[in-house]
């Protein structure tokens, strides 16, 4: 019996593309939508993708990218217009006859969220849900990458992390544990229709807790600077390329996390993808380089 085509939408992003990689390690066609061809989809193309350009916004694009496609990773960018993308991938998946989509969400995705984006990812499941096209929800904490992202500059020219998150925990998960939960949903999705997973790492941690982990790994000392959310905004906002709306999304979703929303820990990660989580000790040695240059 032939393997199902599966479409993995954001498939050059942190999660997509690991996506792509576990699935043709196990034999399954892949297309990947990707916004522009480039040197990171031309990558998916040398490991056996068929990659074809679209627009979440543009529902013919998302039609053609469907055609002959069992089975959806819907992975939208921190961005807006969320909504607009998610009724389009809904219209599309509905007239192709789709039979399993997993849905990138968020953890504090809830129907009071502050965040305008988070508020949009709840309303984004409901779409989906309604729509009757086997949708699944995954819901990460804090992506690890993030602790590189936003605090490796610093810790390396500095040896502090400077984040809004005060004294509440997070359980951090790698990009590359989640892609595996996605893989696992998309091979056999119909245990997980309807379903709403809240995806974490091994470990629930105060970022001081953080802090020693990487001054452990490190060989130096790494303090936690706890930022007023205001000084928070400010520095993101002066970020080149930055934009408000996505600012003002994580300030709103730091404050979250300083009122205990992501304190959440769970194996779903084991359950689900066949393994546990890196711990943050593994994931700090296997990206030493995103701290110490």
């Amino acid at each position: 019996m032939s393997k199902p085509l599966i479409l993995i939408t954001g498939a050059t992003g942190n999660t997509g593309a690991p996506v792509v990689n576990q699935l043709i390690d196990r034999g399954y066609p892949v297309r990947a939508l990707v916004h522009r061809i480039d040197d990171r989809s031309k990558r998916l193309s040398g490991l056996g993708a068929e990659v074809v350009q679209g627009d979440f916004l543009d529902l013919h694009s998302l039609e053609t990218a469907m055609k002959g496609v069992k089975r959806v990773y819907f992975c939208y960018p921190p961005a807006d217009k969320l909504l607009e993308a998610t009724t389009n991938i809904a219209i599309a998946a509905k007239r192709e006859g789709i039979e399993g989509l997993v849905n990138m969400s968020q953890l504090p995705s809830r129907e009071v969220a502050p965040s305008d984006l988070t508020y949009s990812h709840w309303q984004s499941e409901q779409i989906l849900d309604w729509a009757n096209i086997g949708a699944s929800h995954i819901n990460p904490t804090f992506f690890a990458e993030d602790l590189y992202l936003f605090t490796g500059k610093s810790i390396a020219a500095e040896g502090k992390m400077y984040l809004p998150f005060g004294e509440e925990k997070h359980a951090p998960v790698a990009a590359q544990d989640i892609a595996r939960v996605v893989v696992a949903m998309l091979i056999d999705p119909k245990p997980h229709v309807g379903q709403r997973y809240a995806i974490t790492g091994s470990k629930n941690m105060k970022m001081v807790e953080v802090a020693q982990v990487l001054s452990n790994e490190l060989g130096k000392t790494v303090e936690y600077v706890d930022l007023p959310l205001d000084y928070w905004r400010q520095a993101l906002v002066e970020q080149p390329n930055f934009s408000e709306y996505l600012a003002n999304h994580l300030v709103h979703v730091a404050k979250d996390h300083q009122d205990g929303v992501f304190n959440v820990q769970n194996d779903l990660v084991e359950q689900i993808g066949g393994q546990p989580p890196q711990s943050i000790e593994d994931f700090v040695r296997t990206n030493i380089d995103h701290f110490t240059v």
